[in-house]
């Protein structure tokens, strides 16, 4: 999943010169992508889904190889736009079940904090994508050829799963299931979801341009390489250390906390100027934006007290809907002033303010 729906930041460089593409242009593909992966979260998680989540994990996994290998063959806004969409809706599938599977059997034997390297996957597949592209590049390849790589290498992964789901013994029965209580709609779960919004609009504007930034700045550039590479390797240990972090202040300020260090990442990301400056913006984005997002998973099983699939699934779409948004409007943006400076300083204004809801001080019980 890492690869298949974060690889397109480190290869739109290379579509934005040679297909060619504008910064409006790169913003769309990017929001189709994000619409794609808002329906399929939504989806996956709908009760009475037939067939087996296996079953549904390895398809989704063969949807995004097939995606990603007809991206080096588009030519065409629509169709990228279409086949990141496509990819989208498997990325969310093979999250929702990859990680039911594993909680489930990690949950069975009773080893629960091993899901901080199971979310490490995310960060490691950002990292080899770094890598990937880094190296066939340096060895002259094009666009086309990085999205075929990206394929063949997914294809590689999938195979590993496939063998590695085969060894994994079925469940021993059905796991207890949650008492029924939906939570109750009170302003902290209000704050809540729009603060799971802010965040998925605030983050998603480096994520997606940050790359393109380094290519358009020649004090940059030298660093291009290793900016999507910092990226991963901050993600992959962010979790567990977030979850470290939110046992000693809690989930809600561990949110803030992380939001704001997000947020001068954003800011150093076309402010500083210095290679130096973007690789700590990448440190930044990287250590924070998967912590952020299980932080605010945690939280809402503590608001919602009983079942809290309504808030997830509602913590799900708010947080689509930001993250679809902020690409065609920084791309908009830049294309308007040249520069993704002020989107960025948007996305940063958003990040904040996110975490300043997650700090606004709860009412007391039966007040309004």
């Amino acid at each position: 999943m890492g690869i298949g729906r974060f690889v397109y930041t480190p290869i739109l460089p290379f579509m934005t010169e040679g297909v060619p593409l504008s910064p409006a242009q790169g913003g769309l593909i990017a929001s189709a992508n994000f619409l794609g992966y808002l329906i399929g979260a939504l989806l996956a998680t709908l009760p009475g889904l037939p067939g087996q989540q296996r079953t549904w994990l390895v398809g989704a996994l063969g949807a995004s190889v097939a995606t990603s290998l007809a991206m080096g063959v588009a030519g065409d806004l629509a169709t990228f736009a279409l086949l990141r969409f496509a990819s989208g809706l498997a990325s969310a599938f093979a999250f929702v079940f990859a990680a039911a599977l594993v909680l489930d059997r990690l949950a069975r034997v009773g080893r629960p904090g091993l899901s901080a390297v199971h979310f490490a996957g995310v960060g490691l597949g950002i990292a080899l994508s770094a890598v990937m592209v880094a190296g066939l590049a340096a060895a002259g390849s094009g666009w086309r050829g990085l999205w075929l790589a990206s394929g063949g290498l997914t294809l590689l992964l999938t195979v590993a799963v496939i063998r590695l789901l085969g060894t994994t013994p079925p469940p021993d029965g059905p796991a207890p299931a949650p008492a029924a209580a939906p939570a109750r709609l009170s302003g902290r779960v209000i704050r809540l979801v729009v603060a799971y919004g802010l965040y998925g609009l605030g983050y998603v504007v480096t994520a997606t341009f940050v790359s393109v930034i380094a290519r358009s700045d020649p004090a940059l550039a030298p660093v291009e390489a290793l900016v999507w590479l910092v990226v991963g390797l901050s993600a992959a240990p962010s979790i567990l250390i977030w979850n470290t972090v939110a046992g000693r202040i809690g989930a809600a300020r561990a949110f803030a906390l992380a939001a704001a260090l997000e947020a001068v990442g954003v800011v150093l990301s076309v402010t500083s100027g210095s290679a130096l400056g973007l690789l700590a913006a990448a440190a930044l984005l990287g250590g924070t934006f998967v912590g952020i997002t299980a932080l605010g998973f945690v939280e809402a099983r503590r608001l919602a007290g009983g079942d809290p699939r309504r808030l997830l699934a509602a913590m799900t779409a708010s947080f689509g809907l930001g993250q679809m948004l902020g690409p065609s409007l920084a791309g908009f943006g830049a294309a308007a002033t040249g520069s993704f400076l002020l989107p960025s300083l948007a996305a940063a204004a958003c990040l904040l303010l996110s975490g300043a809801l997650m700090l606004w001080p709860a009412r007391p019980e039966g007040t309004a």
